[in-house]
């Protein structure tokens, strides 16, 4: 029994992992940076400078506001499931595609 591989597997990055919502979002955040922007890839995360600081939630706030309005979807579908006080974040975007996904923040 052959198994070929799957081509949208292949083409999909390391950052973005489908999900049974949406898509998890594999983030490396960079707070107090001069705007909030994807600048590349962090390994196998998705890098993202992020303007606000890392006080009071407000880079995580800021965080789900960017992608929520990058992936075109409302703030209530972006939910950070892991790493709300590091740099290393899983973030789930409810209702996205991984293809949409990957087309939106890719730099």
């Amino acid at each position: 029994m052959s198994t070929s591989p799957n081509p949208a597997a292949a083409n999909t990055p390391a950052w973005l992992r489908p999900h049974s919502n949406g898509v998890l979002l594999r983030l490396h955040v960079q707070p107090r940076a001069g705007r909030t922007e994807v600048c590349g890839e962090f390994g196998d995360r998705l890098k993202l400078r992020v303007a606000g600081p890392p006080v009071d939630n407000k880079a995580n706030r800021e965080i789900i506001a960017f992608l929520a309005k990058a992936l075109a979807v409302s703030r209530g579908e972006i939910t950070i499931v892991r790493g709300e006080t590091g740099r290393d974040k899983d973030v789930l975007a409810h209702g996205v595609t991984a293809a949409a996904a990957a087309a939106a923040l890719r730099t």
